[in-house]
């Protein structure tokens, strides 16, 4: 058990609060584990797919930080809902100075 929360809007609209979050969990591994509508994570989280896309709360933006060159390859694959704010859950790991993250869900992409 850990000692990290994080905040997901699902993609139904729901709010999960997860207030024992390890260190070094990725939002995707979070979503699955706890059945959060809308994180499929079919690649396992090898950033290959984009089936964890989530739009972090602008508020957090700065601490999570921009997608690299390989990650946004992926995100560009679901242009049609991708975000200024976009991010794939596989990418991002929990550390003490993401505590509190909030993300939402993103709709699955009409591609």
């Amino acid at each position: 058990m850990g000692n990290l929360t994080v905040t997901m809007t699902d993609a139904e609209g729901g709010t999960h609060t997860f207030s024992d979050v390890e260190e070094g969990v990725s939002l995707m591994e979070l979503g699955r584990r706890n059945g959060v509508a809308g994180i499929m994570g079919d690649c396992g989280g090898g950033c290959a797919c984009a089936t964890c896309h989530v739009y972090v709360d602008e508020r957090w933006w700065d601490k999570v930080g921009a997608p690299d060159d390989v990650e946004f390859a992926m995100l560009d694959m679901v242009a049609d809902v991708m975000k200024d704010t976009s991010r794939l859950g596989c990418q991002v790991r929990m550390s003490p100075q993401l505590d509190g993250l909030a993300v939402t869900v993103a709709p699955a992409s009409g591609y």
